[in-house]
C-alpha cells in the first residue's frame, strides 16, 4: 500500500499539525515507513520533529522549484521509520512564484510521485488556507484527513472545506476522497464540545473516527521539546489517543475506503 494523505483544514488552530506529526509518528511506530511533507511556511511540523527550520540548506521549497530532488531534502527523524521533507519561511515564496506558472497545482504531485513507492504512507501537512500550497497538496493526495476542533464554528468550517474538496475533485483530482474526520481538542466536561461531537457524527456518520483527541498538556508541550507526544510522554491521554487513531486508521485501510 502506498497512500498519500493530506491533513487539511482551512481553519487554523484545530490541531492540524499536531495530528499530522503524531499520527505519522504513531503509524511509523507500528512498523510502517512514513514520509511527512511539511507544506506550511511556518515549518511547525518540521520543528515539532526536532529539526530547526532556520538551519536548513534545502527544503520542500527547493524541491518544488526544481533545484533539488526530494531524496536530497528529506531528513530522518528520531522516530524510527519516519522521515520529513521539511519546510521553512522560504516556502512562502512558492505562493508567489507558482501562481502564474502552467500546471501550478501539480508541482507537489510530480515531486511526490518520485518518492511515494519508498513509503507505505505519505502525509502532507497543509497550511490553514486554500492557497496554491494547499491546492498542490490536495492535487497530490489520494485522500484528505480532516481534523475538526470541538468548538462553535466547527460545522461551518467543515462544510466549507468539503465544498473546497468537491471543487478540487471537479477540476484537478477526480479521485480525491475523504479519508476521515478526526475530532480534536475535546473536553468531555464542556457541554459545547459534546454537542459539536454529536453534531459532526450525526452529519458525517462513519466518516468520523471513533478515536477522539482530547485537550492535553503533553501534546501542547511536546513541540517545544522537538518531538511528537508519543515520545515526549507516551502515557499521556493525548498520546494514547493518537495511538488509538493510528490503529483505527490502519485497520480501516485494510478494510477499504471510508
Amino acid at each position: 500500500m502506498n497512500k498519500i494523505i493530506a491533513v487539511a483544514n482551512q481553519k487554523g488552530g484545530v490541531g492540524k499539525t499536531t495530528t499530522a506529526v503524531n499520527l505519522a509518528s504513531s503509524i511509523a511506530l507500528e512498523g510502517r515507513s512514513v514520509l511527512l511533507i511539511d507544506m506550511d511556511p511556518q515549518g511547525n511540523a518540521t520543528s515539532g520533529l526536532g529539526i530547526d527550520p532556520r538551519a536548513l540548506d534545502v527544503t520542500v521549497y527547493d524541491c518544488l522549484i526544481g533545484t533539488v530532488q526530494a531524496e536530497k531534502a528529506r531528513v530522518a527523524t528520531t522516530v524510527h521509520g519516519l522521515s520529513v521533507l521539511p519546510a521553512n519561511a522560504d516556502l512562502a515564496g512558492a505562493e508567489i512564484e507558482l501562481v502564474n506558472t502552467d500546471g501550478r497545482e501539480s508541482y507537489l504531485r510530480r515531486l511526490v510521485m518520485g518518492v511515494v513507492q519508498e513509503y507505505d504512507f505519505v502525509f502532507i501537512d497543509c497550511p490553514p488556507a486554500l492557497g496554491i500550497l494547499t491546492i498542490n497538496a490536495l492535487t497530490a493526495a489520494d485522500a484528505v484527513l480532516i481534523p475538526v476542533q470541538c468548538e462553535y464554528y466547527a460545522m461551518e468550517g467543515l462544510t466549507r472545506l468539503i465544498g473546497s474538496i468537491d471543487r478540487i475533485r471537479q477540476s484537478v483530482n477526480p479521485h480525491l476522497s475523504i479519508e476521515g474526520i478526526v475530532l480534536t481538542m475535546y473536553d468531555s466536561r464542556n457541554t459545547l464540545a459534546r454537542q459539536v461531537s454529536e453534531q459532526v457524527r450525526a452529519h458525517f456518520a462513519e466518516q468520523v473516527y471513533q478515536a477522539v483527541i482530547p485537550r492535553n498538556i503533553a501534546l501542547a508541550e511536546a513541540p517545544s521539546y522537538g518531538c511528537p507526544g508519543i515520545l515526549y510522554n507516551a502515557a499521556s491521554a493525548g498520546s494514547q489517543a493518537y495511538v488509538a487513531l493510528a490503529k483505527e486508521f490502519l485497520e480501516h485501510g485494510e478494510k477499504g475506503s471510508r
